[in-house]
């Protein structure tokens, strides 16, 4: 038997179960690769209240895996990283083959190039964590005695004289003790590191033979940045063991999150995951997405089950990695609803009542680019 809950992949003794939201999908598969790139896709069985659910004893830790969708505005050339995916096998990269022609409210745009599998990322499946735990040894500092850095979580390293040339500009290297010792030494007691839940290198910069330095493209809110790891598959081992190192020596971690948007664009960018499943994932208006973010889409956080993406996302990153604090960026679009910004909207009421949540530093970007964006001041206590 399998179950609509928790979303994602969940291990169990015969297997896993899978859960993914899909509402108005008229079929769904799941998608397992083996190590030679071969695909075996298994129809998704049941769907209750938009979430399509099946046991699958095809999946073990370390199985490469995603989804297929069919359906209005849904096309199944597109493979889709999974929403709720914890790991992902490589960097993204766009491609022209991820999209051509674009769907009205936010649909997948066509896939014009044919089938994506060559290029869109696979997930990963993860067991338990292994090795010390960053959620047990948080500082957690007086507000005052805040002193907070922020860095790069490869730029901070890649050049870095002390830093053995196989750590820089990795996880690992965050941890280094030339690192520690030099933000110790300035007095710090909070590092906020730029975006590291996965991220696309975007078009624009792709087509100028360039990277996304910075990471504010995000295609898999659960999943650490792969690049950023010796190993993609050791992302997750080597992050937990960062934040713990930098716990030890009295430094907070704080993580810059991108929730207002994603990396899939707008009704002409890429198809990557959210798009894929359901045009439900963002705003529109009138058949067009809405923008209030300037990337080309808006995540229509005033869904609940977007919102539940949102939290389960924040609440992973809290307890897995044992991030201590969030800064939202253009946090005023996460508070958006049809009558604008409401500083009691869904989300700041949940995140304020969360048991976890509650718990860790929040901090707004307070504007956006939409109507009445600017909310400076204008966020319930105890944002910063």
């Amino acid at each position: 038997m399998s179950r609509p809950s928790p979303l994602g992949v969940t291990l169990t003794e015969s297997g896993a179960n899978v859960a993914v939201w899909a509402p108005g999908a008229l079929a769904v598969w799941l998608c397992v690769f083996s190590s030679d790139g071969g695909e075996q896709r298994i129809p998704v069985p049941f769907h209750d209240g938009g979430v399509w659910h099946g046991a699958f004893s095809e999946l073990t830790i370390g199985s490469r895996y995603g989804f297929r969708v069919a359906g209005p505005g849904r096309d199944p050339r597109n493979l889709l990283i999974d929403p709720y995916a914890r790991a992902i096998d490589r960097r993204a990269v766009w491609d022209p083959r991820m999209a051509e022609a674009g769907g009205a409210d936010g649909a997948a745009p066509v896939a014009a190039g044919g089938d994506t599998a060559a290029v869109v990322p696979r997930s990963i499946v993860l067991g338990d964590p292994s090795g010390p735990d960053p959620s047990a040894n948080r500082p957690r500092h007086a507000r005052e005695d805040l002193v907070i850095y922020e860095a790069h979580a490869k730029g901070l390293t890649a050049l870095h004289p002390d830093v053995p040339e196989e750590l820089r500009g990795t996880y690992a290297g965050l941890a280094h003790p030339a690192i520690i010792e030099h933000l110790t030494d300035l007095g710090v007691t909070a590092i906020e590191l730029l975006p590291l839940q996965t991220f696309l290198d975007d078009q624009h910069v792709v087509e100028r033979g360039l990277t996304n330095y910075w990471g504010y493209q995000p295609i898999a809110w659960h999943a650490p940045e792969p690049r950023y790891a010796s190993r993609p598959d050791r992302a997750d081992s080597e992050l937990r063991a960062a934040v713990h190192a930098l716990h030890e020596a009295g430094i907070e971690v704080i993580l810059d999150v991108v929730y207002n948007h994603t990396g899939e664009g707008g009704s002409d960018g890429p198809t990557l995951s959210l798009r894929g499943f359901t045009p439900d994932y963002y705003r529109s208006a009138g058949g067009a997405l809405i923008d209030d973010t300037g990337t080309g889409n808006t995540v229509a956080a005033e869904n609940p089950m977007v919102l539940r993406l949102i939290l389960d996302s924040l609440r992973h990153w809290a307890t897995r990695y044992g991030i201590d604090g969030f800064r939202f960026d253009l946090a005023s679009a996460v508070g958006r609803g049809a009558d604008g910004f409401d500083a009691a909207s869904a989300f700041f009421q949940a995140a304020g009542q969360d048991p976890v949540l509650s718990e860790v530093r929040l901090i707004a970007e307070p504007w956006d680019l939409g109507p009445g964006g600017y909310q400076l001041g204008g966020f319930p206590h105890p944002w910063a």
